[in-house]
């Protein structure tokens, strides 16, 4: 996630640099064509592309609005995960006031389950961390996050059957691990769907021919002037339909991703503080312009 104090002029830039190559080169291409006569007579009414830029901008906004909904709602999405973890060891702290040891299996397991979410929906190799505590517990499955929340569930069903908790501390721990099962099912959704590929082909198109249509519409006496906006104006364009592109995909690795492992790092502080952990880890200051 960037960061309000820090933004890397120099990422954004290296993410458009070919599109603003074409455009530039474009620009200088058709302002000296222009000195050509078959090319000089050749104009159309402003009005033509100044529309096509409506119709452009129209759909820029409709597409930027639908990417910043998907990376919010995954951000919503981690908001809920904190504060159910928070709920879970609070139950369980609560409900099975007899047994320690059971609060702190939870806890354990609970802070490697964020952070296998996270290396999940990143398709990253899980960390040692999480390999060795799945090899000691004998945890094999396609879905590990999932499989986790199994022992969750497992491990309640355990206590109840043992009488340490009523029927009625049952369910209300096994909602909050269904909560949280929603919340990894949401996760999932926004990282397996796809934005329509078509929807980009037909927006990237219409900005280079609009690009392509600006300078026929323009005064040939004022080449500077007419070079300087055939480039300005679609460089806009691309920057914000490249803003909406890095957007809709919260989940993959980049400096615009949900801050998951930060995420993961406050719900391990938080979960440890609460069942009274003596070496709690502190969050190291961040020097970057983005966290993960």
């Amino acid at each position: 996630m960037l960061l309000n104090k820090r933004i890397s002029i120099g990422y954004f830039v290296r993410q458009i640099k070919f599109q603003i190559l074409l455009i530039v080169l474009f620009a200088f291409v058709m302002g000296f064509l222009d000195d050509i006569a078959v090319f000089k007579n050749i104009s159309i009414p402003l009005s033509i592309p100044a529309l096509l830029g409506t119709a452009v901008s129209l759909l820029l906004a409709f597409r930027t609005a639908q990417s910043y909904e998907r990376w919010w709602e995954a951000r919503t999405v981690w908001g809920a995960i904190v504060n159910d973890s928070r709920s879970l060891i609070r139950l369980v702290k609560q409900f099975a006031t007899n047994n320690d040891r059971e609060t702190k299996i939870f806890a354990e397991r609970q802070i490697i389950w964020v952070y296998a979410l996270g290396e999940a929906l990143r398709k990253q190799t899980f960390s040692n961390r999480v390999k060795e505590y799945l090899q000691s517990h004998q945890i094999v499955a396609a879905n590990i996050p999932n499989a986790l929340l199994d022992e969750h569930s497992n491990q309640i069903r355990k206590i109840a059957q043992e009488g340490h908790i009523s029927d009625f501390k049952e369910i209300q721990m096994n909602e909050v691990v269904m909560r949280l099962c929603d919340s990894m099912g949401k996760c999932e959704r926004l990282k397996n769907t796809v934005f329509p590929r078509a929807y980009s082909i037909l927006l990237h198109t219409l900005i280079y021919v609009f690009a392509f249509l600006l300078p026929f519409g323009l005064e040939d006496s004022q080449l500077t002037v007419e070079i300087a906006t055939t480039i300005i104006v679609p460089i806009i364009f691309i920057a914000i339909e490249k803003t909406a592109i890095i957007m809709q995909d919260p989940f993959e690795n980049t400096p615009v991703d949900t801050p998951m492992t930060s995420l993961a790092q406050t719900i391990e502080i938080n979960i440890l503080q609460m069942i009274g952990e003596v070496n709690v880890p502190t969050k190291k200051e961040n020097t970057n312009y983005y966290e993960m």
